[in-house]
């Protein structure tokens, strides 16, 4: 079974239990500044996990594209993937465990043919918050599942949320299949032995955390699951290594081809094929969804792929440029995405021959500064980076080769005085945020909208938001500008926000079209990435935008704005930090 087959499967299927298929998203979050790329099929749909209702109904399905950096160094083993698909079924307040279970069951063993003697099964197994999901057992073993088969585990395991501080979180209850075809399952399962290999996760939102950190039964009780494609194909097809599976398998070959190396030669150049293909995947698809090479945020994270993905060319032999030929495998596997290949060749090949250039002697400069040491400065780190290009992760990776520490902190002072490069973005995340959906971080999110609109206002129409970041304590947005702002422009815009705020504005939803939410004046990117119903917020008479939440009811509980700072973010982009008293 292949990508294809098994999505189709997968979507089809819960069509059948009365689901609407919903889009795959952008892997740029639309409405979400806690993180800077789509890491779960669940992530889109936060907003509505409180409350608000999802244009396609309660029942939902798709297969999302996702991203996840946390672990960019585990990446070279047989499991681990930077850019994945994730198949999801969900339900909104409306059916819950059992259904939930049966359909998961129902898949498995009557769609993909998998024998219940194969499965076996975790469910939370309690602590002080939550007891132990007795109705989660009594369902598994309503469907044959033996008691030996199911093992109760800890939050660690089996718990999910909330997303931030607060807010829908709940048990979950995973899905084994033992992998091994040669070897009958054990009668009693054990989570520790690698054979039994995830295969699907029911999250199960019976809870709601409070501010105070109290579980509180939801009002509404949601249903997200996930099955990654990737894994689940590999096993359904027998394989021990998801890179052999054939979403992979061409890239491998065309590796192989460029390297003249076999793929089975040995794990060194194992793990150098897998990281080539994982990163030039990945950085495929975040190119297509709008991410460029940059010092920051999403474009630091694409730029680290791509430049660790030729450096690992270069210790299989790999000398030509490569990652556009390794791109047109991708281009052919995927081709049900219609990616942008003239787009995502050219920003390739543009970061492969800025980096070729620096590589080599970057490369014989980290020698010489690590030459009988056992520590690199930071200084000299910030050096490789700043004059070679190597990303401080490369810089590490090197070091940990030989054994050499760097001093991060030294570095981190040598990189503050000369540009941001977010160290959240590294590991995929900004801490706290929006997805906590306090109420600080709420009234931040509606003065946004403001600050939104008075920039246009007070700067121009052609002023547009270009990212975000909220915590509880203060808003980060970034627009662009081509010159710092005077402090006059600064003090109209923050008037202008004061002023409507003192006009207690309400805030009305409306559900509609794409088409009329752009006829309306609604702010926005109007591209594919919103469905064909969308959300538009409006504030009095004042702000109109395209938006998933939470917002407060009225401008009267905001306090008063004030912008603490202004200053470039990047080429022709400003950021604004503000605050409410």
């Amino acid at each position: 079974m292949d990508r294809k087959e098994l999505i189709k499967k997968y979507i089809d299927f819960f069509k059948s239990k009365n689901h609407k298929e919903i889009k795959n998203s952008s892997l740029v979050p639309e409405n979400d500044p806690t993180v800077l790329f789509t890491t779960a099929g669940m992530h889109p749909l936060v907003p509505f996990l409180s409350g608000v209702s999802h244009p396609e109904g309660k029942r939902l399905v798709n297969v999302q594209r996702c991203i996840r950096t946390g672990d960019i160094e585990e990446v070279g083993d047989t499991t681990h993937h930077t850019m994945f698909e994730m198949l999801g079924n969900w339900s909104l307040g409306d059916y819950f465990k059992k259904e939930a279970i049966e359909y998961s069951f129902e898949f498995l063993t009557s769609v993909l043919n998998i024998s219940k003697e194969r499965l076996a099964i975790t469910v939370f197994g309690g602590d002080e918050n939550a007891p132990v999901d007795e109705e989660a057992v009594e369902i598994w073993k309503s469907l044959g599942i033996p008691v030996e088969r199911i093992e109760l585990l800890g939050k660690e395991d089996n718990w999910w949320g909330p997303a931030g501080n607060t807010g829908p979180c709940g048990p979950d209850t995973e899905m084994f299949y033992w992998k091994l075809n040669n070897k009958e399952a054990p009668k009693e399962f054990d989570p520790n032995n690698e054979n039994w290999v995830e295969i699907w996760n029911d999250v199960l939102m019976q809870y709601d955390k409070d501010e105070k950190g109290n579980y509180n039964e939801a009002k509404q009780k949601n249903i997200d699951t996930g099955m990654g494609v990737e894994r689940t194909v590999a096993i359904l097809n027998g394989l021990e290594d998801n890179y052999i599976a054939s979403m992979w398998k061409p890239i491998i070959e065309k590796i192989e081809k460029i390297s003249n190396k076999k793929y089975s030669k040995n794990e060194d150049i194992k793990k150098s094929m897998r990281i080539i293909a994982d990163h030039l995947k990945a950085s495929v698809f975040m190119i297509h969804d709008g991410v460029v090479p940059g010092n920051s945020e999403q474009g630091y994270v694409l730029r680290r792929l791509i430049r660790r993905s030729i450096r690992f060319g270069k210790t299989i032999g790999i000398e030509e440029n490569f990652t556009t030929k390794i791109a047109d495998e991708v281009y052919k596997i995927y081709d049900d995405y219609n990616l942008n290949s003239n787009k995502i060749s050219t920003e390739l090949a543009k970061e492969e021959e800025n980096f070729s250039k620096t590589l080599e002697q970057g490369l014989k400069s980290f020698e010489k500064l690590s030459i009988d040491k056992k520590k690199i400065s930071g200084k000299d780190a910030f050096l490789l980076y700043q004059s070679y290009g190597f990303p401080i992760e490369m810089t590490r990776e090197l070091a940990n080769e030989k054994g050499i520490e760097i001093n991060e902190g030294e570095f981190e002072k040598e990189e503050a005085s000369h540009q941001e490069l977010s160290r959240t973005a590294s590991a995929g995340k900004f801490k706290s945020g929006l997805a906590d959906s306090s109420i600080e971080t709420t009234k931040l999110h509606t003065a946004t909208h403001m600050l939104n609109q008075a920039l246009s206002e007070v700067l121009g129409k052609e002023v547009s938001q270009k990212g975000s970041n909220i915590t509880p304590e203060r808003l980060r947005f970034d627009f662009n500008f081509d010159r710092k702002m005077t402090t006059e422009e600064i003090k109209a815009v923050e008037d202008l926000v004061n002023k409507k705020i003192k006009e207690n504005l309400e805030m009305t939803i409306e559900e509609m079209s794409i088409e009329d939410a752009k006829a309306s004046g609604a702010k926005g990117v109007f591209d594919s990435k919103y469905e064909e119903l969308v959300k538009v917020y409006t504030l009095g008479n004042y702000s109109k935008e395209i938006c998933g939440g939470p917002h407060i009811k009225n401008t009267s509980e905001l306090g008063r704005f004030k912008i603490t700072k202004e200053e470039s973010s990047s080429a022709g982009i400003r950021r604004i930090k503000a605050v409410l008293e």
